[in-house]
């Protein structure tokens, strides 16, 4: 059966894009991504919590990184809550050495993912280079983006949750807007999502890419992790026995796993965001382009 032209332009432009992942060992990359994001991630969200916490309401603020965190670690969410719910309890005797260590490490990740967005967007760094001292600033310049919209999202999340405990009379009955809350809290949580993701096509690669194709990237990786999601929480909730292999490591095993599998298709959608850029030049890639050696 012959596909409709537009469907059949889609299929090769994503088979394209596939085939110059492989050939950019997006896996490896996404494995590397992986790695240094599990070393980063709770002294991230320490720091952001241990300062957000002065300003807002530490339950409503974990109550809303844990739900935001199910997107992210599905499964996994309570016990990174737990521990932050730890260093929020204890945030008067964590000293200057330890906030100094916590923003080294939260750090790395995004070192790292710019290394791999690099041989993404190699036709970029072929022509121009970024200063290394941008380079150094800009995973700071996000952990204090990140916090600034953590803030916000705790915000718009607690006057939603609010809402849900209302209700309107309309045709002498009383309708509770618990239903539109929750649908609410998830359009925030995906848009959120498509934001975060649409600034690191933006920021982290050398040149800045067109909003349009960012845009792209981001939705294709956003929708893909929407749907990988969902199975994996049916998956670890009925027929994983990662618990029974690991034992106690299983939570580590499972967030790294979930956030290699978050890192591949992170890179996807740059790999997509890179496609676009090569078709716009005119320019058709040739597999070995995409070969870091």
């Amino acid at each position: 059966m012959r596909l409709p032209p537009g469907m059949a332009a889609i299929s090769r432009f994503a088979l394209r894009a596939v085939k110059a992942f492989r050939a950019n060992q997006g896996l490896l990359l996404a494995g590397a991504v992986a790695y240094y994001a599990l070393l980063s991630i709770v002294p991230l969200l320490i720091l952001i919590v241990i300062v957000l916490s002065h300003v807002i309401d530490p339950t409503l603020l974990l109550n809303t990184i844990g739900r935001y965190m199910a997107w992210l670690l599905p499964g996994q969410s309570n016990a990174i809550v737990g521990e932050l719910a730890k260093f929020v309890n204890h945030r008067d005797v964590i000293g200057w050495v330890l906030l100094v260590t916590m923003l080294f490490f939260s750090s790395l990740a995004f070192t790292v993912l710019e290394n791999a967005m690099s041989v993404i967007f190699l036709h970029r760094v072929a022509v121009r280079r970024r200063h290394f001292i941008v380079s150094a600033l800009i995973p700071y310049g996000y952990i204090l983006t990140l916090g600034i919209g953590l803030l916000l999202v705790t915000l718009v999340a607690g006057s939603l949750q609010a809402m849900g405990d209302e209700s309107i009379e309309l045709l002498g009955r009383d309708w509770s807007l618990r239903g539109v809350s929750g649908v609410m809290l998830y359009l925030l949580g995906f848009l959120g999502e498509v934001f975060v993701l649409t600034s690191v096509y933006m920021v982290m690669p050398v040149g800045q890419p067109a909003l349009r194709h960012a845009l792209v990237g981001a939705v294709t990786a956003a929708l893909l992790w929407e749907v990988t999601r969902h199975v994996l929480v049916w998956y670890f909730g009925t027929l994983s026995q990662v618990s029974v292999v690991y034992g106690s490591l299983t939570t580590a095993i499972v967030v790294l796993l979930s956030l290699e599998i978050a890192a591949t298709l992170l890179l996807f959608g740059a790999q997509v965001i890179s496609e676009y850029e090569r078709l716009d030049s005119g320019r058709a890639p040739r597999a070995e382009q995409f070969h870091t050696g």
